[in-house]
């Protein structure tokens, strides 16, 4: 039996291997028992940190090309021009450019929306920390060669577009290898509130992004791109030295809900023959107690043996470890109950957050007397009322357990708030500020909830039977599906908006209003359960 584990946990390493970080750290904190006390917590807050910083930078890089449009296209017969802008930049500078952008935001989003399908089955099969690290640094490239083509004194739109296409299916490798690694670490209990704390990276990002890009675009538009593209690159380098992609690699086990703690105790019962396995496992017991959350073979972190504790020693618990399993195919994922729903749900709440992602700056600078640099500082606090989104909508899903009826009332406001915000919001400051905070609330609370904790609940789903690698597979379906409508509506908006922006604005509200449609089922299934039991329930 020793062997057998020994085996196991050889061909861990071997595949998912320790990074060279986290073995120097180690080595470090040997004499340190304060370290080994709190090791599963620091292990849980690295993984918080740096999927943070990592997908924050995936949203920072594709910010500057909205703050940028403002000078490619620059009308200089209306006003006079800023130090160091020209007149547009070849081939963006004539009177099509609104549809040239949306040839660029679409050869992205497009091959985004594509490639997050295959994302998410190659996120199954390999080690998340080279998935991850690889990706952000080739993101970084393809920043950065955008950004190139100004030195470069490049004005092909064959090159912009081959740029962005491979920016595009490379952005690919962040969202489903994130959300898999939080779903790993952590348990379901208060998931809603910790993701949508977490989700704040997005809003971060397009921060981040939006004075990055703002600082420079006045000055040197190339920089907007190079900056972002380096700091991507060398946080992916930091990834790959630090990431710890699965618990067990390092000794420590995810948590679990109360109903996986019931099945897996269950199957241990059946299997409570093996003497040998629960004198081996007593020994792992005693010395480490951090959970009560029975495991596979590879490693055995629980509480104490009593004449109670279940003997894990089945076939069945070992042949679907929870942190592993067999990947699942893409008709399966779709039989999982809420996965559709959500999917074509996400389409239309994407399509609104990414119109505004990448015509927000524009958007302000044409409808105010605002320059470039302060209506991408403006536009931030889109995302600003996005953080608050996040959380209220985590936090709401929490405390109700009905994720499809809280997305659904934020939708039901968000449509009116659209409105005022295209009829008074350049009425000055003020108000703008206030009503971009708002509309940010309630357009990225939903489009919120439904990538990080639905997404993450579905993809632990029961019928699942603890197959965590699916999770990837479930979040690529969902995001890939909300992909394709965040490809559509910035293409869409730089069609509709030669007609004027008042039409962009109709669009968004009715595919706000079609969003919440397609969630009317699950909302009279959540209410209906609540009838029934006055407990928190999941959609499943």
């Amino acid at each position: 039996m020793r062997s057998s584990v020994t085996r196991t946990r050889k061909m861990s390493n071997s595949y998912n291997d320790i990074p060279i970080g986290i073995r120097l750290l180690q080595s470090l904190s040997r004499h340190c028992p304060r370290f080994h006390a709190r090791k599963e917590l620091c292990y849980k807050m690295s993984i918080i940190l740096l999927t943070f910083a990592g997908y924050a930078c995936y949203h920072m890089s594709r910010k500057p090309i909205s703050v940028v449009k403002s000078v490619l296209h620059y009308n200089c017969s209306d006003t006079q021009p800023h130090a160091g802008i020209d007149c547009g930049y070849a081939p963006f500078d004539g009177p099509d450019s609104k549809s040239l952008f949306g040839m660029l935001d679409s050869a992205f989003l497009f091959s985004y929306a594509i490639a997050m399908f295959v994302s998410g089955f190659v996120a199954e099969r390999v080690s998340l920390r080279y998935f991850l690290s690889m990706g952000m640094i080739m993101t970084g490239v393809f920043t950065y060669l955008f950004g190139v083509a100004r030195t470069s004194n490049i004005h092909s739109l064959s090159y912009f577009i081959f740029v962005q296409i491979f920016a595009g299916i490379f952005q690919t490798t962040g969202w489903p290898g994130v959300v898999t690694l939080v779903g790993r670490w952590f348990g379901k209990e208060k998931r809603g509130l910790i993701f949508g704390i977490w989700n704040s990276h997005t809003s971060i990002g397009n921060i981040l992004g939006t004075l990055i890009a703002a600082h420079y675009v006045e000055t040197d538009w190339a920089l907007s791109f190079v900056v972002p593209g380096i700091i991507i690159g060398a946080v992916g380098f930091v990834l790959f030295l630090f990431l710890v992609d699965q618990p067990e690699i390092v000794g420590c086990h995810p948590q679990h809900s109360a109903q996986e703690r019931r099945i897996i105790s269950n199957e241990s019962d059946a299997d409570n023959d093996d003497d040998e396995e629960q004198a081996r496992r007593s020994e792992a017991f005693n010395a480490q107690s951090f959970y009560a959350v029975p495991q596979t073979d590879q490693v055995s972190f629980r509480s104490p043996v009593t004449e109670r504790t279940p003997i894990l020693a089945g076939q069945s618990s070992r042949d679907r470890p929870v942190a592993h399993g067999r990947p699942i195919s893409l008709k399966d994922a779709l039989h999982i109950p809420g996965v559709v729903e959500f999917s074509l749900c996400l389409f239309f709440t994407k399509l609104v957050s990414y119109t505004f992602m990448y015509w927000l700056p524009l958007y302000i600078q044409s409808s105010s007397t605002l320059g470039p640099e302060l209506s991408a500082d403006l536009s931030t606090l889109f995302d600003v009322g996005g953080i608050l989104g996040a959380i209220a909508a985590g936090y709401l899903s929490d405390l109700t357990g009905m994720s499809a009826t809280v997305c659904t009332v934020m939708l039901f406001f968000a449509s009116p708030i659209l409105l005022l915000y295209q009829q008074y919001g350049a009425l000055s400051v003020t108000i703008s500020v206030l009503l971009l905070i708002i509309v940010g609330i309630f357009v990225n609370g939903p489009y919120a909830l439904i990538t990080t904790s639905v997404s993450a609940e579905l993809g632990q789903h029961s019928s699942l039977e603890g197959n965590a690698n699916a999770l990837a597979t479930v979040t690529a379906i969902i995001d890939g599906t909300g992909s394709i409508g965040a490809a559509v509506g910035p293409l869409l908006a730089g069609l509709i908006s030669s007609h004027g922006w008042e039409n962009v604005f109709y669009m968004l509200i009715v595919a706000d209003i079609i969003a919440m449609i397609l969630l009317m089922r699950l909302v009279i299934k959540e209410c209906l359960t609540l009838r029934r039991s006055t407990t928190r329930i999941r959609i499943e």
